[in-house]
Formats: C-alpha cells, sequence, structure tokens
C-alpha cells in the first residue's frame, strides 16, 4: 500500500520505518503562518489542537495538489501549549533558551494533527483527520544545562524546543499519553484513521 508523508521530519519518518512502513518524503513547501490566518479568518482564533490539525491538512493538500500521487497521502503537525499560548519551532537560539527557562520543571501539552488524504486510482477519495494530545513533563534544567542544550542546535527546529527520542530526552521526566505522538506521529492515531478508510495497517508494511 503505498504511503506518501508530506512532512520533512525525520522523526516522523523514523518513527514509520521502524514500524515496517516505508513512505515516499514529499515535502509539502506550505506556508505555515498563511495557511492558519486564512483558517483563522474563516474560524476565528484557533486552539492549540485544532492549529496543529488545520496545518497538518494544509500539508497534506498541498502535496495532493502539487504531486497528485496514487497513494494514501498523511499530513502532520506539532504545536506545544503551555500556559493556554502555543509554541512551535522556535527557530534562534535566544527563543530556544527562552522558551526552555518557560518550561523547565513545569508541564505543557504537545499536540500532534495527522491528516490522510486517500488519493489512490480507485481509493475513497476520503480526507480525514485527528489530533493526538500527550502531556510533556519537562525536568528542572539550571541555565548551564539548557545553554548547553541550545548550543547543540535540536531545540532550534523542533515543535516544543524539545526532542524526546534525540538529545532532548534526559530533559523530559515522563508523559501521559501516546510516546510516538510526541516524537511526531501517533501510530495507533494513524492506524485508526487508516481503519475508518477500510485500509489495515499491515497493508502498508513492505
Amino acid at each position: 500500500m503505498p504511503l506518501v508523508l508530506a512532512s520533512a521530519s525525520p522523526a516522523r519518518l523514523a518513527s514509520l520505518t521502524s514500524a515496517g512502513v516505508e513512505p515516499e518524503v514529499v515535502v509539502s513547501g506550505v506556508d505555515e503562518e498563511a495557511a492558519l490566518a486564512r483558517a483563522q479568518e474563516r474560524h476565528g482564533v484557533l486552539p492549540p489542537a485544532d492549529v496543529a490539525l488545520t496545518l497538518a491538512r494544509a500539508k497534506c493538500e498541498a502535496v495532493v495538489g502539487q504531486e497528485e500521487p496514487d497513494s494514501l497521502v498523511l499530513g502532520c503537525d506539532s504545536v506545544l501549549e503551555l500556559d493556554g499560548r502555543m509554541y512551535g519551532k522556535p527557530g534562534d537560539a535566544a527563543t530556544a533558551t527562552e522558551r526552555w527557562r518557560l518550561m523547565r520543571g513545569r508541564s505543557g501539552t504537545l499536540h500532534t494533527g495527522h491528516w490522510v488524504i486517500d488519493n489512490r486510482e480507485g481509493g475513497t477519495g476520503a480526507t480525514l483527520g485527528a489530533t493526538a494530545s500527550t502531556v510533556v513533563h519537562f525536568a528542572d534544567l539550571t541555565d548551564e544545562e539548557i545553554e548547553a542544550y541550545v548550543a547543540t542546535g535540536e531545540p532550534l527546529t523542533v515543535a516544543g524546543a524539545f526532542t524526546v527520542d534525540g538529545l532532548g530526552g534526559p530533559y523530559v521526566r515522563g508523559i501521559e499519553g501516546d510516546y510516538h505522538a510526541v516524537v511526531g506521529v501517533s501510530l495507533p492515531l494513524l492506524r485508526e484513521l487508516l481503519d475508518e478508510i477500510g485500509v489495515a495497517w499491515h497493508t502498508l508494511r513492505g
């Protein structure tokens, strides 16, 4: 069963590959700020969980529109919610440092949106999605630890400024929910979405 992953995230690709699925990667190139602005014009201010789902859908639809792949297409996006505010990728060291000073010793919720489009020839043509939300408990880092972690560059390009499966692993005390969703793609949720359109998970495995 062919699957296209509309994401440049190496962590999402690794999660799928480890589960026996080898998708083709097609980066959407979506302008996330513009996509979110359009959605908020239509629906008003969106809660963080809906932001993640909206951006996942935008990525998925962009790849279908540009590539017209004869396959299932999966788009994902993650945002961190802390004190009711939403945080994506920091982008620079100063922002990542400030973010970690806010997060340390506390807990936030990582929302990962998933969107699937059945673009197979003779397929269902279905388009559907859902969001997996996982509570993440952060360690109480010292300023020195924050500076050292930010200096690796890893937190600059990931949602919430942390990873659980990489260099940031020692700084996450625990999670409540699906580990895979924190990495970037909830395998159980993806299985459920595919089941809704009559695609069994094992048919994705090579």
